[in-house]
């Protein structure tokens, strides 16, 4: 018996080595290979999921994409109705994720996948000119503004900071309305305005194209309501608590991956002009391979194989 156990016990050392070295077993259980992501809404979510997309695909993954509010996707991640979300800001959805991540009903990854974004409030350069520079400029000018600040979609975070100004009367703003509508709803208004040369607030950010194809400026002063440095952010992943030990492949590639505001800002362009955002993704993966290296860094495909190779291949075909 003794003799059994000992063979047995090297059998699956031996086993176990060829697992984990990628031989012939999978890298993950068959649980994993679809891979559900959350996306609020947001191009440069839309970007950054349909990049990590294409890189699971080219491992022989399944992922899926769900469209959800900022609150929802957390309650889904929690249920385990969702495995990974690319799109936490912080600090201004510091809010909403507090509650789960104290009560353990989520994962907030140690690194940010995103440093140097910004999400406060934006104006046309021409308002900008024209004496609207900060927070404390909005009341000034609540009839040139028409009584408005455009926000994005319900549940949103950055919604929930302007309905706090109006609700307190922070800035002046009590008298002011927030329009709700979406990302591409704002964007056509703010759109409108510039062509019309009406003054008008709304919420921006970076990375996103409007950085890039509208003439906009940052307002200062909102500090106490967007963070410093006008709303400097770092973008975070989030995964159920126990992902990583349930799917060890996929959460090693989701915690190498590493974007940019330049990576984004050119992914993000082709999306806004329509263009599918998973193809948008492996566009920009066919022409900038090299940023494959680092991501795939001790990553298998699902059928164990070193994903480096496979990945490339299957970026270069599209």
């Amino acid at each position: 018996m003794k003799l059994h156990g000992i063979a047995s016990s090297c059998a699956l050392a031996v086993l176990l080595n060829v697992t984990m070295s990628g031989g012939a077993f999978a890298a993950d259980p068959a649980t994993c290979q679809n891979v559900r992501f959350a996306d609020v809404g947001w191009t440069d979510i839309a970007a950054t999921t349909g990049l990590a997309t294409t890189v699971l695909q080219g491992l022989g993954y399944k992922p899926t994409k769900t469209i959800a509010s900022v609150p929802i996707t957390f309650a889904g991640i929690k249920n385990k109705q969702i495995d990974v979300f690319l799109g936490y800001w912080s600090p201004t959805m510091d809010p909403i994720v507090e509650p789960f991540q104290k009560a353990g009903q989520v994962k907030v990854l140690a690194a940010p996948n995103l440093t140097g974004a910004k999400y406060t409030l934006a104006v046309p350069d021409y308002a900008y000119n024209g004496g609207l520079k900060s927070f404390a400029d909005i009341a000034k000018n609540y009839d040139k503004l028409d009584g408005k600040i455009y926000g994005i979609e319900p549940g949103n975070d950055g919604n929930a900071l302007i309905k706090k100004m109006i609700d307190s009367n922070q800035y002046g703003l009590g008298k002011f309305k927030m329009v709700e509508s979406s990302e591409a709803g704002m964007l056509v208004e703010v759109g409108r305005a510039i062509r019309e040369k009406k003054w008008i607030v709304f919420l921006g950010w970076e990375p996103h194209p409007m950085n890039v194809t509208m003439k906009i400026d940052y307002l200062s002063g909102g500090d106490d309501v967007f963070g410093p440095n006008y709303g400097e952010a770092k973008v975070l992943t989030v995964t159920p608590p126990d992902y990583a030990a349930r799917c060890p492949n996929v959460a090693k590639l989701v915690d190498n991956l590493r974007f940019s505001t330049d990576i984004e800002n050119h992914v993000m362009t082709p999306i806004m002009n329509k263009t599918d955002p998973n193809l948008a993704a492996k566009q920009w993966l066919k022409a900038n391979p090299a940023v494959l290296d680092k991501w795939l860094a001790g990553v298998k495909t699902f059928d164990g194989k070193d994903g480096l190779p496979a990945v490339k291949a299957y970026v270069a075909a599209q």
